[in-house]
């Protein structure tokens, strides 16, 4: 059988998508053990069988796709999902050959239930999911998880301690939840060897005084400020989102990454003056006296100055 793969992505931002399509790599290893042959689809290539998978519902859809095309991810909607034979397959990292590091979860789901979010409806509330000891790759020491809420599983923070000394560099690449950051977590977190940052969100303001309180718990621990990434979501309450960049002002160091809430699935797309706000709180820098001492790093703003002294290096 020839198998043909699309990832939506990659041919909609082309070449500008670094990361991988992690349903690809699964369904590719699966044909692959079967015997078939898997190449990236092509129009006008002859294939028994097309997959192709969307990850946001704004990328556009190919209108070449032949119309048996089996289609999956959330771009295409959010009930859609590998059959068990097929996610429990270790990738086939051989059709990203620039990737040099090993992606996976570690747990699935989310507890908590933010009017943005898709993950409780898609994925359920949080549960193990695999070992990290089943994701990693034999010729990278690098680890990328993407779980959405790691630290409101028990089992997520035994996985995290479990990662400390094994001599594997991780990122969680979305944003940790600063609430559920005991001093005993902040211990876990600052003892791991990290690729870049240390992630947050603050996409509320309820959301400000747990990332003050993480922070502290992490110097303390010995993570420089720079280490520190925190998410924060520009919903059309543009209020808020200033009320959340000031308070976090305090935190010299950081670095901040504002997003404009976007939501095709139900009806939401930002608006000009969301865009301008995350393109100035991002892109485009901080005007002069705007927050204080602020200099612009690649795409990112930093609050500049230092914390106090650490007691401990970081990793």
């Amino acid at each position: 059988m020839r198998v043909g793969l699309h990832d939506a992505e990659a041919e909609h931002f082309r070449g500008k998508k670094k990361f991988p399509n992690y349903a690809l790599m699964k369904i590719s290893a699966w044909h692959k053990v079967r015997g078939d042959t898997v190449e990236w689809w092509e129009p006008l290539g002859l294939f028994d069988r097309v997959y192709s998978s969307k990850v946001f519902d704004f990328t556009p859809e190919n209108p070449y796709l032949p119309p048996d095309a089996i289609k999956g991810g959330t771009g295409y909607g959010l009930f859609t999902e590998l059959g068990p034979e097929i996610d429990g397959m270790f990738p086939d990292y051989s059709i990203y050959p620039e990737c040099d590091y090993a992606i996976g979860y570690l747990t699935r789901g989310c507890p908590n239930r933010c009017r943005w979010c898709i993950v409780p409806k898609k994925e359920g509330n949080v549960r193990p999911y695999r070992a990290w000891q089943d994701l990693v790759r034999p010729d990278t020491d690098k680890l990328v998880l993407m779980d959405n809420n790691i630290l409101a599983c028990e089992y997520g923070i035994e996985q995290l301690a479990g990662l400390v000394d094994s001599g594997y560099r991780i990122d969680l690449n979305q944003g940790m939840d600063a609430r559920l950051v005991t001093p005993e977590v902040a211990d876990i977190l600052a003892r791991l060897k990290w690729i870049s940052y240390l992630r947050f969100s603050c996409d509320q303001e309820s959301q400000i005084e747990p990332i003050l309180r993480t922070c502290e718990l992490l110097k303390e621990s010995g993570v420089k400020p720079y280490r520190v990434f925190v998410y924060l979501l520009v919903t059309s309450d543009l209020d808020n989102a200033s009320r959340r960049v000031e308070a976090l002002k305090g935190l010299r160091g950081i670095n901040l990454y504002a997003q404009a809430e976007r939501n095709e699935s139900l009806g939401i797309r930002p608006n000009k003056a969301q865009l301008e706000f995350a393109q100035r709180y991002v892109y485009g820098g901080v005007p002069p006296g705007d927050l204080g001492g602020i200099h612009k790093a690649k795409g990112v703003i930093v609050l500049s100055g230092r914390f106090s002294k650490s007691k401990k290096q970081q990793n």
